[in-house]
């Protein structure tokens, strides 16, 4: 296995092409422009323009190169960066960091995708997959990436690597809620005692689902934001607050599911409406495993940094390939960090090695005897 050529600079320069088109998550007009800088730098090195898949709104770009996609890569455009980002921190490469909004997370992997299949003799039996809602929580692409993961042999993410390059073996799931609380308004001077505070069941209930985290299983429930009431002198009738949950198994985020179902008010004449639930399920080990051991052998081989391994409570679109039954290997994007920080850096002396081993295992996967697809109906 011999190394392609990959030009560094073209690298930045496609890099810098994807930060400078911002692409808050939430803003579909946004999401949609920067789609078609993707499509385009895509279909330049590809040789091939993709779908255009607009679910909900959301632009999601799919490229099937042969007739029968044996590894999925699976990455996102979107970015977490609220528009004028750039404006406070703009592209920059200084002392060997690129920094800029979605370079880390997870622009440059992107860049690195397609760069890597570019390089293959053949790109036949490679589907790569770029949606524009993952930092939602992918609720437009989901079933698009369920679908993909199920026909696949293997799935590579393209997401950031842990500190110092390690790849992600194994994610927590993930849980989304909102508890909505109804109380009744009333004058808060002339007569309280007709209203049912909603603030006062809100700070009853938020204690109860935070009691509901297993830390030594690893499982955070975490109240998050919170809004209650409407002016000084009424009696809240209606308060919300949102609840972020991470768990290392399926089974551990059915316990909280279910407890966070089983609230019961503390006040009498206040109703709970619980919306949400849960929305990934882990990346186990164990599906991470063979896909790991397969990097370590390939980086060996060709002289490059033998990554390790890591855990991570971040979840990515790579525990929907994973929980369909697909074997998924994440973190193969560019090493760096500060991911939705103020910070978010890459190091672009790894930009090139880590393009070489996503080119080199993809070669490995493909010059295979053609596995039947792994994941589960």
């Amino acid at each position: 296995m011999s190394h392609p050529q990959i030009d560094l600079q073209q690298l930045l320069a496609d890099i810098r092409e994807l930060v400078e088109i911002e692409s808050p998550s939430a803003d579909l007009d946004a999401v949609a422009r920067s789609a078609e800088v993707v499509a385009r730098l895509g279909a330049d090195l590809l040789g091939a323009p993709p779908e255009r898949l607009v679910v909900d709104g959301v632009t999601h770009l799919r490229w099937r190169l042969g007739p029968e996609p044996r590894v999925l890569l699976l990455g996102h455009h979107d970015t977490v960066w609220p528009h004028g980002t750039l404006a406070r921190i703009p592209y920059a490469v200084d002392d060997g960091v690129l920094r800029g909004p979605g370079c880390f997370d997870m622009l440059a992997g992107l860049v690195m995708a397609f760069h890597a299949v570019a390089a293959l003799p053949s790109a036949e039996g490679v589907c790569l997959l770029v949606t524009g809602d993952e930092e939602l929580g992918s609720p437009s692409s989901r079933a698009l990436i369920e679908t993909e993961a199920r026909q696949a042999s293997a799935v590579l993410v393209l997401e950031a690597s842990a500190d110092g390059g390690e790849l992600k073996t194994a994610r927590k799931g993930t849980s989304m809620y909102e508890i909505e609380i109804i109380g009744r308004a009333a004058h808060a001077g002339l007569e309280p005692e007709n209203g049912v505070n909603a603030t006062l069941e809100l700070a009853q209930q938020v204690p109860a689902v935070a009691a509901l985290s297993d830390l030594a299983a690893g499982t955070t429930v975490t109240p998050t934001s919170a809004t209650s009431g409407t002016t000084l002198n009424t009696v809240p009738a209606a308060a919300r607050f949102t609840v972020d949950v991470r768990a290392w198994s399926c089974a551990e985020q059915e316990r909280v599911d279910a407890g966070i179902r089983a609230l019961e008010p503390a006040l009498e004449g206040a109703k709970l409406v619980v919306h949400g639930g849960i929305n990934r399920p882990p990346l186990e080990a164990e599906l991470s495993a063979e896909l790991f051991d397969r990097a370590v052998s390939v980086a060996s081989r060709l002289g490059l940094p033998v990554p390790g391994q890591a855990a991570v409570g971040g979840a990515s679109d790579g525990n929907f390939a994973a929980g369909v039954g697909t074997p998924t290997l994440d973190g193969l994007g560019a090493v760096g960090g500060g991911a939705h920080a103020e910070d978010e850096h890459v190091l672009v002396d790894r930009l090139v090695d880590r393009t070489v081993l996503l080119h080199g295992l993809l070669q490995e996967l493909l010059d295979g005897p053609a596995d039947p697809p792994r994941g589960r109906p």
